[in-house]
């Protein structure tokens, strides 16, 4: 397997930030490697230095000869007045070629870009943002290129679009990737390699060749053995430290080089405790929030636009703890949904009941609630130094530290933060509105993974009602107990998870559906069984339950001397060892926990 780009010794900052150093790698033929790692590590840009936009501060960057290489940014833009097709046409080599325009039409056929809501011969600049993100898309791929470089590339899809893009990257065999994203199942369904670009790791770069649920494994195991190893370093340097205090006897030397160890011991602790500090924002919620029973009920409603039909004789109640999520192709209503159930347009068949006593607070995708122009402490602080949570009085620089904002960019304009640090920012706004009922729309889009995880902890835990527009499964899944699918004529079906929509897609594939011609089958009533006589155990079994106490002490005992050969600076230093025990401590791990399974087993029968 020929190697395409080769990296070595990169390190870039801006300012005083120092945003990676010392990184190598390199990217195969074929390779679908995923990057992932915290806001502000510098994915994006590791990723613009790849594509020969950036230039490392030091470091080197080879390219095989003649790579064509596609990059897909967060944002992309066009120049005005191109339409959809003169985009496309303009990125081929060669667009008088019958073939690679053949390609070029197959590309807008599969991600509908001559559709209603799109069309080929319409200016792009007159596109929302997910259609642009679709044009942006066919034209990263319309060259073919040999490796491609997405930065957030579902960001905008609908499920459709990014389930049709996981094929489509799962069939190539010659072309690789490099992608950030937050979308932890389109990562597993489309990398099978890792690079977690993360400070806390021990060189900066981990590179796993597996997918994103092997990587998790073999990542927890290593955050465990770098606690173990700041626990043994300070261990070492209390020992020194009180053999100095002690005032030894010893010849200078000696008791010099003592120092100049406690002093490197005391470095590399302080270095491994920044490492593992914990970098989990704080989204504070309210205690108990008093919402009624009802606060929207909407009857029948139906609801057109130019003559389309987007929902049809659709009822619904959004409950005091309701956890609402909508999903859907672009265009197909959500957002007019949305905004008919909260009273702000009238629905043309139909009504719709909204509490009085309620109030909404909305997370706009669009952030147009952030002033560009003014500072971050602007936005969430206009007069004061003061801000109002939960009933509290807290400064606002603390209050913005929560959301990892650091005080030097706390005055910056808003128009120089990322779009993860824009989205943190809209989230600190939304939080400080206090109201019992959030509209989310696409709250994900640009965050890191810790953050998603943060804050699906946090809106679990939220005592109020939530409706959430997103495309990300995995966060709809685990956030949400009821799911609002649009399938298609305006038809809107209710889910209970994911799971139970999937099922259903599979059976009613490319029908629009009304849900009253939805039948769900009862389950079969399960039969009587005679009651049996407990068992009792074989020959066999009881020579097995006999041994059964020494041989979960010996597997146990096997587990405790990995864990010990992890925590050794031997290994620490060798990234390939280190990789090879952790995989074999979570072996020793599941025989264990197969080995308590049957004695739990052989002890029922006793």
């Amino acid at each position: 397997m020929s190697v395409l780009i080769s990296a070595f010794d990169l390190s870039k900052s801006f300012g005083a930030q120092t945003l990676f150093k010392n990184l190598t790698f390199a990217m195969n033929q074929g390779q679908k490697i995923g990057l992932i790692g915290p806001n502000g590590a510098g994915k994006s840009t590791l990723l613009k230095i790849l594509a020969r936009l950036e230039t490392p501060d030091r470091g080197e960057v080879s390219f095989a000869r003649g790579l064509k290489v596609g990059y897909l940014e967060q944002d992309p833009k066009f120049k005005t007045g191109d339409t959809v097709f003169e985009v496309l046409r303009k990125a081929m080599p060669d667009p008088d070629d019958y073939e690679q325009m053949g390609f070029v039409w197959e590309l807008i056929s599969r991600l509908e870009l001559d559709s209603p809501e799109a069309g080929v011969e319409r200016p792009v600049s007159e596109l929302s943002g997910g259609w642009m993100k679709r044009v942006a898309l066919a034209q990263v791929l319309a060259p073919q290129p040999q490796i491609l470089l997405f930065d957030e590339p579902t960001n905008h899809l609908d499920v459709e679009s990014i389930e049709w893009l996981e094929t489509f990257l799962g069939q190539q065999r010659d072309m690789g990737h490099l992608m950030i994203t937050h979308d932890r199942l389109f990562l597993q369904n489309t990398c099978d390699f890792i690079f977690d670009l993360d400070p806390r790791n021990p060189k900066g770069l981990i590179q796993i060749e597996g997918t994103y649920a092997d990587f998790l494994v073999l990542k927890e195991a290593e955050l465990g053995a770098q606690k173990t190893l700041e626990q043994v370093r300070k261990n070492q340097l209390r020992q020194e430290t009180y053999w100095l205090r002690r005032g030894a006897k010893a010849r200078q030397t000696k008791q010099t080089a003592r120092i100049d160890r406690a002093h490197e011991l005391a470095d590399t602790v302080d270095e491994l405790i920044e490492k593992n500090r914990e970098r989990k924002m704080s989204f504070e919620m309210a205690d108990e929030i008093r919402n009624p029973k009802k606060i929207v009920e909407a009857k029948s409603i139906s609801q057109e636009r130019n003559g389309k039909v987007l929902v049809k004789d659709f009822s619904f109640i959004l409950g005091a703890r309701a956890r609402v999520g909508i999903m859907g192709p672009n265009g197909c209503g959500k957002s007019t949904l949305i905004q008919t159930l909260l009273g702000k347009l009238e629905p043309t068949a139909g009504t719709v009941m909204v509490n009085e006593k309620v109030q909404f607070a909305l997370f706009d995708q669009k952030k147009n609630t952030l002033k560009l122009n003014e500072s971050v402490l602007k936005n969430i602080c206009p007069e004061g130094d003061y801000v109002h949570v939960q009933g509290r009085a807290v400064f606002a620089r603390s209050y913005l530290a929560r959301f990892h904002f650091r005080n030097d960019q706390m005055e910056l304009p808003v128009t120089k933060l990322s779009g993860g640090e824009k989205t943190r920012l809209l989230l600190a706004q939304l939080l400080l509105q206090n109201e019992p009922v959030f509209v989310l729309d696409e709250p994900t889009n640009d965050l890191d993974i810790a953050t998603m995880d943060t804050l699906q902890e946090a809106l679990a835990e939220f005592p109020g009602a939530l409706i959430l527009v997103t495309h990300d499964r995995y966060f709809m899944d685990q956030v949400c107990n009821e799911i609002l699918v649009f399938t298609g004529e305006g038809h809107i079906q209710k889910f209970a998870n994911l799971f139970q929509w999937e099922e259903w897609r599979k059976q009613n594939k490319g029908k629009a559906v009304a849900p009253e011609k939805v039948e769900t089958a009862a389950p079969a009533p399960l039969p009587s069984v005679p009651e049996k006589k407990k068992p009792r155990l074989g020959n066999k079994e009881q020579r097995e339950w006999d041994q059964m106490e020494s041989n979960i002490a010996k597997a146990e005992a096997e587990v405790a001397e990995t864990e010990g050969l992890l925590a050794s600076p031997e290994v620490q230093a060798n990234y390939v060892k280190l990789q090879e025990l952790a995989t074999e401590l979570e072996k020793q791990k599941k025989a264990v926990e197969r080995l308590y399974a049957r004695w739990d087993e052989l002890s029922s029968k006793q």
